[in-house]
């Protein structure tokens, strides 16, 4: 039973991490003039492909929490578990709240970035190396990232626009950049964490 219901948290996760990186990138081609460096990923859920972008981070975090559900009963899981379930809330809240809502908007963003991180970090307990070696590596990137992103919001002035500003924190590759350093790590690792639990579960 234990290894039937990880081989469906592993499906979960891989079908919803999936579906929102080629949503991301289907949004992004259809929102005109768009830049990956110079535009935030939240411009995507305002704009015209908003159906598409604020769709798809909905269903990465309900597929998402409904795949941590599923994950092993034991004391090694139940932190991850936890973990992924406010990163998936806080997704889902994003693909609620678009950025037309900041206060909103920026508090479950910020809770679906910090929680993925940590998500990934925490992952080295129950996988394998070197998986659980990596896993750590893309949880700091993302964490890294964060630090960094969130500098540049406040030197820029985060509460007096929500126009995109360049900053000294994004280390030259932009807002929406720096922004990618937080979530393509983090999704990386929840791809090679589904692929994890679904072969685990064959053994």
């Amino acid at each position: 039973m234990v290894h039937h219901s990880g081989k469906t948290a592993g499906t979960l996760f891989f079908i919803g991490s999936t579906q929102f990186a080629l949503g991301l990138i289907l949004a992004e081609a259809l929102y005109p003039s768009y830049s990956v460096s110079g535009n935030y990923i939240s411009d995507l859920g305002i704009g015209p492909s908003s159906a598409i972008f604020n769709s798809s981070i909905f269903l990465l975090g309900l597929l998402s929490i409904i795949g941590a559900y599923f994950l092993p009963r034991n004391i090694k899981f139940r932190t991850l578990t936890i973990l992924i379930s406010l990163m998936a809330i806080g997704a889902m809240g994003a693909g609620v709240f678009p950025k037309n809502s900041p206060l909103i908007h920026g508090a479950v963003s910020s809770m679906a970035f910090a929680f993925a991180g940590l998500s990934a970090i925490v992952s080295f307990r129950v996988s394998e190396m070197p998986l659980s070696a990596m896993s750590v590596i893309l949880g700091l990137m993302s964490l890294g990232a964060l630090a960094l992103f969130t500098g540049g919001l406040f030197a820029n002035g985060v509460f007096e626009s929500i126009e995109a500003q360049d900053s000294v924190f994004y280390l030259g590759i932009g807002p929406g950049g720096m922004e990618r350093m937080i979530v393509y790590p983090a999704l990386i690792w929840l791809f090679a964490f589904s692929g994890y639990l679904i072969a685990r579960s064959e053994k």
